[in-house]
């Protein structure tokens, strides 16, 4: 089975700075880092994947844009400054999608079709968010999460990919991401779920979902971070920076895992482009029209 894997270009200090710390700080140079190394790593495998890059990470580095297009991966929208589309209006998440989309095109001179919102925040009450995608020319979407979690999460959602249509009659293929029900509990097979699992768990995961369908796999770059940024949290009350300070540990935890994780998945597994993936789907089963499509 291909699969598909999937980088969420972001910068793990920014985000702490702004969404922990209240400050607005740009992205760093460790997102430009730890972007190469996947690059680095993910030639070294002859592996393409998807890079869902923010606009605010684009704008800085431009040049790396430019090398994960020359470089033959596919290239998506992660939002523009990883605002979560329940804390933003639909007239501002259009403003987000539509010039990160322009900004990475232009950069890259390459069409962007898909799309993938920060923190999964697309669920049963931000669905309205589909309808925006669609209309601003992204012809995939790759944001939910089907399962209850504490943070994101649509429960019950379709676990396959398929074709939304949507109440304005325009459709959207839908790429939910992978997951696995261990001792009665829904899991997602990527991100930090790698990196706090044994290996032992997501190579299984992933045997067992792929006898059916093509898993979906997504990492951030500063999963392989283990360099320690000082950051103030002088100007927080106690329990907030009680909280910032737990957050940052659980961010921090079983990093160095990573790289040994990582080669191994790309070696003992097949994974591609989510584009790549989505076209050998539609040509391997001849889809039928109704409000959920499967692929």
């Amino acid at each position: 089975m291909l699969n598909a894997l999937s980088i969420d270009v972001e910068d793990y200090w920014s985000i702490l700075a702004r969404d922990w710390l209240h400050i607005d700080a740009e992205p760093s140079g460790a997102v430009e880092r730890n972007t190469k190394w996947f690059l680095d790593t993910l030639a070294e495998h002859s592996v393409k994947a998807t890079f869902f890059i923010l606009g605010e990470v684009a704008e800085k580095f431009p040049a790396l844009v430019a090398q994960i297009s020359k470089d033959g991966h596919e290239i998506g929208v992660h939002g523009f400054y990883h605002r979560q589309i329940f804390k933003i209006t639909e007239q501002e998440f259009a403003h987000e999608v539509g010039d990160a989309k322009k900004l990475l095109e232009d950069i890259a001179s390459v069409s962007v079709l898909g799309h993938r919102a920060p923190a999964f925040s697309v669920n049963s009450t931000t669905q309205w968010a589909l309808e925006v995608l669609a209309r601003e020319g992204f012809e995939y979407d790759s944001s939910i999460s089907p399962m209850a979690g504490k943070r994101y999460g649509w429960p019950g959602f379709h676990k396959g990919i398929h074709r939304m249509q949507l109440p304005s009659g325009r459709s959207i293929i839908e790429v939910p991401m992978s997951t696995v029900t261990l001792l009665g509990k829904e899991l997602v097979v990527g991100g930090g779920y790698i990196r706090h699992f044994p290996y032992a768990f997501t190579k299984w995961a992933i045997k067992y979902i792929q006898r059916r369908k093509p898993v979906i796999i997504y990492m951030h770059p500063y999963e392989i971070d283990t360099e320690h940024k000082p950051f103030s949290t002088e100007h927080l009350s106690q329990k907030d920076e009680t909280r910032v300070i737990r957050f940052h540990k659980m961010q921090l935890r079983n990093r160095k895992s990573m790289p040994y994780k990582v080669h191994s998945l790309l070696s003992q597994f097949k994974f591609t482009t989510i584009s790549e993936v989505i076209s050998r789907t539609l040509v391997e089963r001849h889809s039928t029209r109704s409000t959920t499509e499967e692929l």
